[in-house]
């Protein structure tokens, strides 16, 4: 029996060893975090056994045997600034560890230890590090006090993949020294701004960037190299210039939408109230890290365009504070990027941004979108889509970190906004590829020139409206059409109604003069009775100034209900004040415009996508048309397209409004005109002048102009005695030049035969010969007297 006993607690032991921590580090990052192991869960529950590194605030209650610091747990990055980290390993297992970065949101800080149980208790190690400028990594009182000179410069650089990106990488470096993280099975998550950060690292993967803007590989301070393994970002940016200030160059079905054209529309209750969240560099001070600057040089106003200072900011933040502008010669990490339709800071383009070009460039690369109604305000929280998305998240994080489970497909997920706020979101939907995701398209085209004035639109309707003072996305307004803006219907939806799905597509002719203007957009759901209508999708514009464009809102996912009718509306802005600046300059979604001219909409051709298929609902379905391609270099049609097919903007204006064909002059029909058209006798008589003949033209209205190379009169005169009359040349002239309307006596040289004709005839019938061509008679009265 004793033996027994020993050979099972033998063979238990053989159970539990593999399950056994190594031993708990007293310190990590080169002994400035303290490490305690959890010995009383308190109120951090199946946290028994983990191991705490950094520091931990009063709120947890758990019991540690080596009590952590309360306030802040810093280690110095590369360049001396203290930055507060978090870093957990799990009560199982054995180091080294995969490993889950988790990062935080603009103004925030690192996670804390009960915020890290998800991943801790699925067995992966954990990383947090307060971003500098924010809360105990150089912001508060008491973190610059306790480190006055490594705080000198420590403001934030707006996630700088020379700073902030290579901070993380450096302290994930060390850990992987010290033995404690797998060189290349780390994963980086996180929102917003952690979101960019995630972004950020699964660009690079196993590169860093160096302070000159060079790469490198991601190496260990010891050599070992380095890997993002798979990153999941929630609502991130991909290119910050766009999300703050966008100016309708994003489309969601052309394979580069990178920053084009005019400086946009600063969405300037967000960067007012951005800009309030960390600590920034004195203006003027650091050109890589001038978020004040670049405010205040939004905030100054148009004209952008001519401004070097413009140029210069979108070019520092594309570049190095956007994962889009990375080198991408090689495939980004395995990717899940999820966004929110109903985020108005980064809306989904940021996600189909980058997810076209990564899939033209790499179509084998693992990447996933997962949109649905929620993020930043007017973000939802609907059950159902979050634990979908936690679903979906975990099971990239377990396939790519430890091959656990089936790989997830690289394909797309959907869910709809709701109403009453708070309803599960309408879904699944799924397909391949953004692309597929709306088979189905209803549309609207109306001719007639509509007008967007520069004074229309309800300030009280955008007041409601401004998702930073007012985020329920169920807020409704009065359905009423708001003066002064341009607005297009479709029909009320048939019974069982139809769910949109993607961006709503503008194209059209848009006059607006100057440089200064801007165009907002709103696509609303509007009751039956009229009375009200819901916000569905929104957009800012910086059109050029004259000619055919094409622009799209930022996408959503929306039932129509029966009876339901959508209008697009165009306003001179998106706004609760007609002036930028109202303090405390949080009350305008979009910052009007200075100097906002009248613009004249026409020939709409409005492209709604929907779940539906072609030819449902009794054909108010139609296929895909053509996709629009603006006019920008190297445009190209993105992936899965196809079958759709695309023309250029210029082929869509020939074809909508055909020029005027060859040999007329004006713009388009009915303005066309016939180019240097003859014109045509006026008068039935002629008169003699002196040695010329005068007669009468026309230019008729419709011509462009008139310009007669050659008029002759030409008639039979009599010969000599015994033979026959000959046409003959009475006189002519040339370069006769007349106007549209115009009726002008014109004065012809006459010939050498044509005095003697006149002199020898009481009459003569003439011929007008225009440009060789018979144009009528004239009747010229001679000089022969009467016979008496």
């Amino acid at each position: 029996m004793k033996k027994l006993v020993l050979l099972a607690a033998l063979a238990a032991s053989f159970v539990l060893a593999p399950q056994a921590l190594a031993a708990t580090p007293a310190t990590v990052l080169g002994g400035d975090l303290t490490c305690g192991e959890v010995t009383v869960e308190g109120n951090v529950s199946s946290s028994l056994g983990q191991v705490w590194c950094g520091s931990k605030p009063a709120s947890i209650t758990s019991t540690l045997d080596t009590a952590l610091p309360t306030d802040r747990s810093t280690h110095a990055t590369f360049d001396g600034v203290p930055l507060d980290v978090n870093f957990a390993l799990p009560s199982t297992g054995s180091a080294p560890y995969p490993t889950v970065g988790m990062y935080h949101g603009y103004g925030g800080s690192k996670m804390s230890f009960s915020q890290m149980q998800h991943w801790l208790d699925k067995g992966y190690a954990v990383y947090s590090v307060t971003q500098r400028g924010m809360s105990e990594s150089c912001r508060s009182a008491g973190s610059q006090a306790a480190d006055p000179t490594g705080c000198a410069d420590g403001y934030t650089h707006l996630m700088d993949f020379r700073y902030e990106v290579r901070d993380s990488q450096n302290f994930l470096g060390e850990l992987v020294d010290e033995g404690l993280v797998q060189p290349t099975k780390i994963a980086s998550s996180g929102g917003s701004y952690g979101g960019g950060m995630s972004m950020a690292l699964a660009a690079l993967k196993n590169r860093v960037m160096n302070l000159n803007g060079s790469l490198s590989p991601w190496q260990s301070p010891l050599g070992t190299p380095m890997s993002i393994a798979v990153a999941i970002p929630e609502i991130p940016w991909t290119e910050l210039t766009y999300a703050l200030a966008p100016n309708g160059s994003n489309l969601d079905y052309i394979k580069d939408a990178g920053y084009f054209g005019r400086a946009g529309v600063m969405k300037e209750s967000y960067v007012t109230g951005l800009s309030l969240q960390a600590r920034n560099a004195p203006i003027g001070t650091d050109p890589q890290a001038d978020v004040d600057g670049w405010k205040a040089l939004l905030a100054t106003g148009e004209p952008y365009d001519s401004n070097p200072a413009t140029a210069a900011m979108i070019t520092e933040i594309n570049t190095y504070h956007s994962s889009y502008g990375l080198d991408h010669s090689q495939a980004p990490a395995p990717l899940l990027i999820s966004s929110g339709f109903t985020d108005d800071l980064f809306p989904v383009n940021e996600a189909t941004r980058f997810y076209n070009r990564s899939r033209a460039q790499y179509p084998g690369s693992p990447l996933a979108l997962f949109f649905g109604s929620f993020g930043h305000a007017r973000g939802q929280s609907q059950s159902n889509v979050t634990a979908a998305r936690t679903a979906l998240e975990d099971q990239w994080v377990d396939y790519y970190l430890t091959g656990a489970g089936s790989q997830p497909a690289s394909n797309v997920t959907t869910y709809t906004e709701t109403c009453p706020n708070g309803d599960p979101g309408a879904g699944p939907f799924t397909a391949n590829d953004w692309a597929s995701i709306a088979p189905g398209e209803i549309r609207i085209e109306d001719s007639a020139p509509q007008t967007v004035a520069a004074s229309g639109g309800d300030t009280a309707v955008a007041a409601g409206w401004n998702p930073v003072l007012s985020g329920n996305p169920c807020t409704t307004a009065a359905g009423a059409k708001e003066p002064g803006t341009a607005n297009y219907e479709t029909s009320a939806a048939p019974a069982g109604g139809y769910t949109v799905m993607g961006a709503v597509t503008l194209v059209a002719k848009i006059s607006q003069p100057g440089d200064t203007s801007q165009i907002a957009a709103r696509l609303v759901d509007v009751a039956p009775d009229g009375t009200t209508k819901q916000l569905i999708e929104r957009g800012l514009w910086r059109p050029e100034q004259s000619g055919f464009q094409v622009f799209q809102l930022f996408a959503n996912g929306w039932k129509v209900e029966e009876g339901h009718v959508l209008r697009l509306e165009l306003l001179p802005r998106d706004a609760a004040t007609t002036t930028s600046g109202n303090p405390p300059g949080l009350s305008n979604y979009g910052r009007p415009s200075d100097n906002q001219q009248d613009a004249t909409i026409s020939h709409a051709d409005i492209r709604i996508p929907v779940v539906e298929s072609p030819g449902d609902l009794g054909g108010l379905v139609q296929a895909p048309a053509k996709k629009v391609l603006p006019a920008r270099p190297g445009v190209e049609l993105a992936d899965g397209y196809g079958s759709v097919g695309s023309e250029t903007i210029a082929d869509y204006a020939n074809r909508v409004e055909p020029p005027c064909p060859e040999g007329t002059s004006g713009t388009t029909p009915p303005d066309c005109k016939p180019a240097n058209a003859k014109a045509k006798l006026a008068g039935k008589k002629g008169k003699v002048k002196g040695k010329k003949i005068q007669i009468t033209l026309t230019c008729e209205e419709a011509n462009a102009s008139c310009a007669p190379a050659t008029v002759k009169l030409q008639a039979k005169v009599k010969a000599k005695k015994g033979k026959k009359a000959k046409k003959t040349t009475l006189a002519k002239g040339s370069g006769i030049q007349l106007e549209p309307g115009e009726t002008q006596t014109v004065s012809l040289k006459l010939t050498g035969k044509g005095k003697k004709a006149v002199k020898s005839s009481k009459k003569i019938k003439a011929d007008v010969i225009i440009n060789g061509e018979k144009s009528g008679k004239v009747t010229i009265k001679g000089k022969a007297k009467k016979k008496k």
